[in-house]
């Protein structure tokens, strides 16, 4: 990790890796949307990311130690980006930044159910979310039962109550 120095204060360190939406948009794509690949992370990003953006991102993200790329087998120009440990260890500061947001902000349903399941959680469920990260990015042994699974059906679950509470287009 590289150093960056302008003091050794921990929430200024922090900010000086994190400290920009789009890092932290990048890092909640690959933690609850599972995307490990360039355009992936692109093209089903909501908030619309650019690419010279992505791209510097997932560079300072690996440069810093956050996540790690490595070769696609199937593909010679494809990378696929995994969470290290030190990403991983960010579910609990997403989860506190979702409870937050959820709280405090004019969030929707869908877009904020696994905050709520997450706060609902705490701790334990956190913890749990992050044996199954390193499952999906490090290689760790397999979860008995899937956090993601349960995060993506509540939020596919939301989706679905608000498509059905729309009034019909004629």
């Amino acid at each position: 990790m590289k150093e960056t120095g302008r003091s050794g204060c921990p929430i200024n360190l922090t900010l000086e890796i994190l400290g920009d939406r789009w890092s932290l948009i990048v890092l909640r794509d690959m933690m609850f949307g599972n995307r490990r690949h360039f355009r992936e992370l692109l093209s089903k990003s909501d908030e619309g990311i650019a690419s010279n953006i992505l791209a510097d991102r997932l560079k300072r993200l690996v440069e810093n130690g956050l996540i790690s790329r490595r070769d696609d087998a199937s593909h010679k120009q494809k990378g696929i980006y995994s969470l290290t440990e030190m990403g991983i260890a960010l579910v609990p500061v997403f989860a506190a930044m979702g409870d937050w947001g959820r709280r405090f902000l004019p969030v929707t349903e869908q877009m904020s159910i696994r905050a709520e399941l997450l706060a609902e959680g705490g701790p334990a469920l956190w913890e749990r979310f992050m044996e199954e990260l390193r499952f999906l990015h490090l290689g760790a042994p397999k979860p008995a039962v899937s956090v993601l699974d349960e995060l993506t059906e509540a939020y596919r679950c939301a989706v679905e109550r608000k498509r059905a509470a729309e009034p019909a287009i004629a």
